[in-house]
């Protein structure tokens, strides 16, 4: 019905409008963009049928962006690291290249949080992005600026990673889907920094999108032939899956209660399913879910089968240079004199009082497996977790340093490899987004898929900021 350098230029337009307030797309690609949709146009008029168009490229003239961290050819590649500010990718990560050959049309890069490792999207580079549905709020991390993209209408699909929530805390935070797939099926090539030793199997690349049902072709082109090993042509049948419910961690002391309002939202989803499919939602209490962020980074810093060390954070922040040291960091910091962001000289400081703790590490790590074994046997080949998406709604500026460790929430089913998909649930009191997490085992997506779509309908999903 519309040409697609119509619906370019639309979102280019859109970007245009309210990066200036959000600060979320740091480098546009315009020109091209504009340069390749005349060319899908050109292919339309000229080529063969649209059947056979849509089989070759399923997101045929879709415009999308990209995380800053990977690798998009002609634009920056910092990751927020001012030693880097210089750095132009020169070729495409891989899940890149594959939305590209699909005939996706990526717009630009998007802020995220200093090296990746951070829950607000700010940094010495490009500064700070701010939250859509209230510009004092953060948009989460460490794929913030897709969130934001995402939430504002500036995009159809985000490239975002997630090692410890980084889909989904933004996912969460600015009211869109974010799904985490099973570890190890789509590749993380191409994005700076990567994962090494035992990482690889925590770090994960997915889609985030404002719609539910965009989240599964998109993440069939981004699986590659890896899609195979999800079962993404099973017809999942609602009234079959075995639904649980956690409503909070347990009572860690190191993270926040969880908001009442985010408690009353999961209530609802648990009522609804219960009368609508007339099924019974199982409420359970998994007691070392309170061990979560100790858990996450033990594992996080543990030596990999082959006995390989975890990449010290403090030797990316030098980049391949000259090692940082975090604590004359932090005296230049005071001073305003240090090119790092505060939350990343908290890390690399709280990095070092980690590994003192070998033996408390060792059995943090066999508590992780024995919880991995537990989830695993409690979910099955049909079940799903309800599970709270973060203890708190979007948090004003900065104020996550005063909260450090409430990404726990997310980060504990990454070292656990297990699918989830972040569901937004409307908006609170205060305009802000709800949501919940939705938790399968290893290599059933399919499932948490199916039921974002199922509460996507019962829910409204994505709402407009300004709309209220």
């Amino acid at each position: 019905q519309v040409t697609c350098i119509e619906v370019v230029e639309a979102y280019v337009e859109r970007i245009k409008e309210v990066n200036p307030l959000i600060n979320a797309v740091v480098k546009d690609r315009f020109e091209e963009a504009l340069q390749e949709a005349r060319q899908v146009d050109k292919l339309l008029s000229e080529g063969p049928g649209h059947d056979c168009l849509e089989e070759k490229y399923p997101l045929l003239g879709v415009p999308i962006t990209v995380k800053e961290a990977f690798s998009l050819q002609g634009m920056p590649n910092t990751s927020g690291l001012v030693s880097r500010r210089n750095v132009i990718a020169t070729s495409d990560a891989t899940v890149v290249s594959r939305l590209k050959q699909a005939g996706a049309i990526p717009l630009g890069v998007t802020n995220c949080s200093e090296l990746c490792m951070w829950y607000e999207s700010s940094n010495r580079v490009y500064g700070r992005t701010n939250n859509p549905y209230d510009l004092q709020r953060i948009v989460g991390g460490s794929s913030g600026g897709e969130g934001g993209v995402l939430a504002a209408a500036c995009s159809v699909i985000g490239v975002g990673s997630d090692i410890g929530g980084s889909i989904r805390m933004p996912a969460f935070f600015n009211g869109v889907f974010g799904h985490k797939p099973t570890t190890g099926v789509v590749p993380n090539d191409g994005q700076f920094p990567n994962a090494h030793g035992v990482r690889t199997s925590f770090l994960c690349t997915g889609p985030m999108c404002r719609y539910a049902e965009d989240l599964e072709p998109v993440l069939r082109v981004m699986a590659g032939p890896g899609v195979s090993k999800l079962k993404l042509n099973e017809k999942v049948s609602l009234e079959k899956i075995k639904f649980h419910c956690m409503d909070h961690d347990g009572g860690s002391v190191f993270v926040s209660p969880v908001d009442k309002e985010i408690l009353q939202a999961q209530k609802k989803v648990v009522e609804h399913i219960e009368s609508d499919l007339g099924v019974r939602v199982q409420r359970v209490a998994i007691h070392k879910m309170k061990y979560s962020f100790q858990i996450w980074s033990a594992m996080m810093s543990s030596k990999d089968s082959n006995g390989q060390e975890a990449q010290r954070f403090t030797d990316l922040l030098g980049d391949h240079g000259k090692p940082v040291w975090p604590l004359w960091e932090l005296m230049k910091w005071l001073v305003g004199m240090s090119s790092h962001t505060f939350p990343a000289i908290a890390l690399g400081l709280t990095e070092k009082l980690m590994n003192l703790n070998h033996s408390g590490n060792a059995k943090l790590v066999s508590m992780g497996k024995s919880l991995q074994e537990e989830m695993e046997a409690l979910l099955g080949q049909d079940g799903v977790l309800l599970y709270p998406s973060h203890p708190t709604i979007a948090p004003k500026h900065h104020s996550p340093i005063c909260m450090p460790f409430n990404f726990a929430y997310t980060a504990i089913f990454n070292v656990l490899g297990l699918p989830v998909t972040q569901c937004p649930l409307g908006l609170g009191s205060e305009g802000l987004p709800l949501g919940i997490q939705l938790v399968a085992a290893a290599y059933n997506d399919h499932l948490t898929l199916a039921v974002a779509r199922y509460l996507e309908k019962a829910f409204g999903g994505w709402v407009l900021p300004g709309k209220v």
